[in-house]
């Protein structure tokens, strides 16, 4: 079993922690460049974790997570639950403190919390425009906690800095192998406990596959190179979710980010659902995801040998929605537990991933966009008619089209809708998203 060096990393991910009121969420507005998190004087405010994207240093990104203040001892709302969830997840800590207040034994108390998790850490000293934080910035190497910075969450001072410590400890970002170049990115996705572990070893143990492991950090998911039948595929294994889910509190918006980060490192994903719970608003939130993120998924419908007609009935009515906000995507009603039904999942991969990467000639394309047209007449966009010059595909996976007209249409449309649905059902691409960019010639 040959072990290949240098997997594919997610995408990194940098938590902002500390007791409460000393400016996680100003902080957190000031880096991602925009006002997502609530903002109050009032400690306690922020009780769920929030999520950004942040561009660290020039094309890396990593995902930035706001988090509530943590308060030792007793936790009837499960709040601090959700903050520990963060650090767990996390590559790198930012430890914010108010340094206009100094080191109190609340800091202390709270960093020892953090501390047992052996997160690399940034100490950001908040407030540092005032002289009071730049007089009492040194009480804070008393934490032994790693780099410290000097910043003002409000103005902005010190948040390059604090940028350039945080890419510091950061792992390094992944090197291309060549092992891996022709292996198709599949990343296995759904809730917790609907059965993507049970899958991965169901297909790990046929007789057709050749399986090297590829081993990250503990964190990691596990990925997997593996050939069916001449195609090699590198299977994405959300361990991350899988591992969360025996821990009590865990919220399903933990599933669907960490679910985001795989289907990002993916063309393909695999969506598995539990048969006997029904397609559940966590299960629409991932395939809303995969659609957002221009995959293409195969819906594997796990348990379906334990269903009773009743209840088989009661999934196809809860299908409905996910069949219409995935377009029709194919679908494998399989037991992971026996292997029933495994044989259709990789003839079904194939056939959608020559899907996603279709091609089509200009000349094609600009017949297909004509047909639609004298379907359906476009509207006025702001008192004019709306006029398609000529279209022609920019790009695959997935299939993108330009077309050049006298005006654009916004992008949340019904005509533009029904262009990108026309479209897909001429080219015969079930399941696969249709871009559609217009431009004004």
């Amino acid at each position: 079993m040959n072990v290949i060096e240098g997997a594919i990393s997610a995408t990194p991910v940098v938590a902002i922690v500390g007791r409460p009121n000393v400016g996680k969420s100003t902080l957190f507005n000031r880096l991602i460049g925009r006002r997502q998190a609530i903002v109050h004087n009032e400690p306690g405010v922020t009780r769920d974790r929030i999520f950004g994207s942040l561009e660290i240093e020039v094309g890396r990104t990593v995902e930035l997570i706001d988090t509530g203040g943590l308060v030792p001892g007793d936790d009837p709302l499960g709040l601090n639950e959700q903050v520990f969830l963060a650090v767990e997840e996390c590559d790198v800590l930012v430890f914010l403190v108010d340094g206009r207040q100094g080191l109190v034994p609340a800091d202390q108390e709270v960093w020892g919390q953090f501390r047992r998790f052996g997160k690399p850490t940034v100490v950001a000293v908040n407030k540092g425009d005032t002289n009071e934080a730049q007089a009492r910035f040194d009480e804070f190497y008393r934490l032994g906690a790693g780099a410290m910075v000097l910043i003002s969450a409000e103005h902005g001072t010190g948040a390059e800095e604090l940028r350039e410590a945080v890419s510091e400890l950061l792992p390094p970002p992944p090197e291309a192998t060549e092992e891996l170049t022709d292996a198709v990115p599949i990343a296995i996705v759904g809730r917790p406990n609907v059965g993507k572990s049970s899958l991965l070893n169901r297909i790990l143990g046929t007789e057709r596959t050749l399986v090297s492991p590829i081993a990250g950090t503990t964190r990691d998911p596990i990925d997997t190179l593996l050939t069916w039948e001449g195609q090699r595929y590198l299977l994405i294994d959300t361990a991350g979710i899988r591992r969360r889910s025996r821990v009590s509190g865990a919220a399903e918006d933990l599933a669907v980010m960490m679910a985001r980060r795989q289907i990002e490192r993916a063309q393909l994903a695999i969506l598995v659902i539990d048969a006997s719970m029904g397609v559940t608003s966590g299960d629409l939130a991932i395939a809303g995801t995969i659609w957002e993120l221009g995959r293409a998924a195969v819906v594997v419908i796990n348990k379906w040998d334990l269903l009773t007609d009743e209840s088989r009935e009661d999934l196809e009515l809860s299908f409905e929605r996910l069949d219409q906000l995935l377009a029709k995507p194919p679908r494998v009603n399989l037991s992971a537990l026996t292997g029933r039904a495994l044989g259709k999942l990789f003839p079904a991969l194939g056939k959608l991933r020559a899907d996603h990467c279709t091609q089509v000639t200009t000349a094609q394309v600009n017949r297909l966009f004509e047909d639609a047209i004298r379907r359906a007449a476009p509207p006025n966009v702001k008192g004019r008619p709306w006029r398609l010059y000529y279209a022609a595909q920019v790009s695959t996976a997935p299939p993108t089209f330009m077309a050049f007209a006298n005006q654009p249409l916004p992008l949340v449309n019904t005509y533009r809708r029904y262009l990108q649905n026309r479209l897909r059902e001429a080219l015969e691409l079930p399941g696969v998203p249709i871009r559609l960019v217009i431009r004004k010639r």
